[in-house]
């Protein structure tokens, strides 16, 4: 049986949902595809999100032939006969480029990735390759640098998500339309908020209840809740998810280890999912932790990774243990409000270029253009030496954003920073 989400997705640009951050009506990447002077591009993010999807309207919509492999299951025989195929059909009557399509392209070595570069650099195909992993570590720069762009798939919102489930629920033709089956509006919105940004889960939940739903019944929230083997309580109300998250984050941060850990009892079990916890404990680590704890970064992020792996029930100790450290251990948002001032400058004022000394000076011609001239290099004078870095209006000012609290390791910091600026004042009085 075809799973729903492959007998679902859409073949035409108009009604495909989502990553509206670059793919909207009059953008770029859609006129490109409108006009058919698509290039080659690479799809980076989640599963679920639309890669494929897209890569197989794109095909149709520039009227190209389309080959589709994935790269865990295509060697590099295949792949040059696939080459070869389409240097054929570039050369020969058709004069027709080939758009090559690979999915999970970060499973291929060096060897097998540099087998494409010669078909790129003659406009033999147009490469689309999708991957789950960060394309500027698991792709060769040779692809790269041949690519035109690196489009980032975001997760599904939950909205976008209920529109997905709606249409399929309405759909005559592919979906279930013809089954004229009731349904909660409100169970919908569960089902998407569960499904975490991914349509495939959604898709594919949607399907199974379908399919097994009792006659004259209605998908609701406790279907939701059974075919998701999680409770929905947490879901329920989109003001008592926020309270919760806002609750444990303010307890974290007032160092109260035992409300802090309540709330997180409360979010799991309400049914709230690892990531979306665990996002939250990542955030507070650099926020309300920060310097005064700099470990608690890599810790907590640490916990999360193990909870993903490990899976609930028992993720639960591990996210506990991050709940628990970061409300436990000092507190300051030094770091992050020196962020905040040093973007405020930027919005109501003019900031003055960076240093000459301080540009640039790796490239022919660097040097006549005063690039990197005076520049000292910290570690010939020992770890330290008294130098401009601030643009120049900033630094006749004085200005400091970051400014350490006593609290924790911070206080170190403090110490070695005032100790340095002792320094900088004797050298500035000779």
């Amino acid at each position: 049986m075809i799973p729903l989400s492959t007998k679902m997705r859409p073949s035409k640009l108009e009604d495909f949902v989502g990553q509206t951050h670059f793919m909207f009506e009059g953008s770029l990447f859609y006129n490109s595809i409108r006009n058919r002077t698509f290039d080659s591009a690479i799809f980076y993010g989640p599963s679920g999100t639309g890669k494929t999807t897209l890569a197989r309207i794109i095909a149709a919509e520039i009227d190209s032939s389309f080959v589709e492999i994935n790269a865990s299951t295509t060697g590099t025989k295949e792949l040059k006969n696939i080459l070869e195929n389409a240097s054929v059909r570039f050369y020969g009557l058709q004069q027709e480029t080939t758009c090559l399509y690979v999915d999970e392209v970060h499973r291929w070595n060096k060897l097998q990735q540099d087998s494409l570069l010669k078909a790129l650099e003659e406009g033999i195909i147009k490469f689309i390759g999708s991957t789950t992993e960060n394309p500027y570590f698991s792709i060769n720069n040779a692809i790269i640098s041949r690519v035109r762009n690196i489009y980032e798939f975001h997760r599904l919102s939950s909205q976008e998500l209920v529109i997905i489930l709606t249409r399929t629920l309405k759909d005559k033709e592919k979906g279930f339309g013809g089954l004229k089956i009731r349904y909660d509006e409100d169970a919908l919105k569960i089902m998407a908020d569960m499904s975490n940004g991914d349509c495939r889960v959604a898709l594919d939940t949607l399907g199974f209840i379908v399919d097994n739903l009792s006659e004259g019944a209605v998908l609701d929230k406790k279907i939701v809740e059974e075919a998701m083997q999680q409770q929905t309580t947490f879901y329920d109300k989109e003001e008592d998810k926020y309270n919760l998250l806002s609750a444990l984050q303010k307890s974290v941060r007032g160092s109260d280890p035992d409300a802090a850990v309540h709330y997180l009892a409360r979010l799991l079990e309400g049914g709230a999912d690892i990531m979306m916890i665990g996002r939250r404990l990542m955030v507070m680590a650099s926020e309300d932790v920060g310097m005064a704890y700099p470990s608690a970064v890599s810790i907590v992020t640490s916990c999360v990774q193990a909870a993903q792996m490990i899976g609930l029930p028992e993720a639960r100790i591990n996210l506990a243990q991050a709940v628990i450290l970061l409300a436990s251990c000092p507190k300051s948002n030094a770091s992050y409000m020196a962020l905040e001032k040093a973007v405020a400058d930027l919005k109501r004022r003019k900031v003055d270029d960076v240093p000459l000394h301080l540009k640039d000076s790796h490239y022919q011609g660097a040097a006549g253009l005063g690039r990197g001239q005076g520049y000292l290099y910290p570690h010939e004078f020992g770890g330290y030496v008294t130098q401009q870095y601030l643009p120049d209006n900033l630094y006749k000012e004085g200005v400091q954003y970051y400014e350490p609290t006593e609290n924790g390791s911070e206080a170190a910091f403090k110490k070695y920073l005032k100790e340095l600026k002792r320094i900088d004042e004797k050298n500035s009085k000779g």
